[in-house]
């Protein structure tokens, strides 16, 4: 019986970012602002995550509090 050499994963690099509200302190999260909670929504809506925005903790949190307000409000 021949012996099977085992698969190698390929490991997946992820480009590390900064947050760009830690970077621009002026840059305020506002639930009334649909232009910016936009840029962190997909086309049906849904809130991008962490990985994929590059946002750190602290200001995910609040944006995606601001996101759910927005849509309660009807801004979204």
């Amino acid at each position: 019986m021949k012996r099977e050499m085992p698969k190698k994963r390929r490991k997946i690099k992820f480009i590390k970012r900064t947050c760009r509200f830690c970077e621009n302190p002026l840059e305020k999260i506002d639930f009334k602002n649909a232009e910016l909670l936009r840029k962190f929504q997909t086309e049906k809506g849904k809130i991008l995550q962490r990985k994929m925005t590059g946002n750190c903790l602290r200001h995910q949190r609040i944006l995606s509090a601001a996101v759910k307000r927005a849509r309660e409000l009807a801004l979204i």
